[in-house]
């Protein structure tokens, strides 16, 4: 007998990010009205009281101030109620003094895991695994990240492409390999001859050719 595949709703790179409104440890919020003019992180964690996602709730949570630098709100997820999200949060404070002063979905339905492809069957069909959806200020889905239970994510790496993000908007450039912030930037190759010439003649700080410029910002 063939295996039944069950289909998972997986919003993709450029989606209008699905709406939702979901009950948090901050008050009830709605996506589409939330966060006006700002970047949002949304990630997903698999259950609350569990060790990997302490310590991944707790690096989103001491780094906080680095994502408000950024003009980024935090809206953390899993299928746990409210009453389990807020003794977690006091445990956690109480134990270690970290504090996760974000909102957390208490998706008991998993309505918005469900929306967000966090529910994949082959890795559980009852815990979301650990997504990660950067939303603009227009609440365009701008990169997706998906890691299995068992694996932590990387905050250096999660601050590192919201940052190339954003100056990749507000610069009309592209990110090379392992940028960061003051590393040289790609000029966007070009799309015709004259664009073409332009970048052959152009007095740039490295050039391997007319489709590989850089420069500083």
């Amino acid at each position: 007998m063939e295996q039944e595949v069950q289909s998972v709703t997986m919003p993709r790179i450029g989606d209008n990010a699905p709406d939702f409104e979901a009950v948090t440890t901050k008050g009830k919020i709605k996506l589409s009205e939330y966060a006006k003019d700002k970047w949002i992180v949304l990630f997903s964690h698999p259950a609350d009281f569990t060790p990997v996602c302490t310590t991944e709730m707790s690096g989103f949570a001491t780094r906080k101030a680095e994502f408000e630098a950024l003009n980024t709100e935090l809206i953390g997820l899993s299928i746990d109620s409210i009453h389990a999200h807020l003794a977690w949060v006091n445990n956690v404070k109480k134990n270690t003094g970290v504090y996760f002063d974000f909102p957390i979905i208490a998706d008991i339905d998993m309505k918005v895991s469900k929306l967000y492809g966090m529910l994949q069957p082959n890795e559980s069909e009852t815990a979301a695994v650990r997504a990660v959806f950067f939303i603009d200020p227009k609440k365009k889905i701008r990169l997706i990240m998906y890691y299995p239970l068992n694996v932590g994510r990387n905050m250096d790496e999660i601050l590192r492409v919201l940052e190339a993000l954003q100056v990749s908007d507000a610069n009309g450039v592209a990110l090379p390999l392992n940028w960061k912030k003051g590393d040289r930037v790609i000029v966007p190759p070009p799309k015709n001859l004259d664009e073409m010439q332009e970048r052959i003649d152009g007095d740039y700080p490295e050039k391997i050719d007319f489709y590989l410029v850089k420069k500083d910002l």
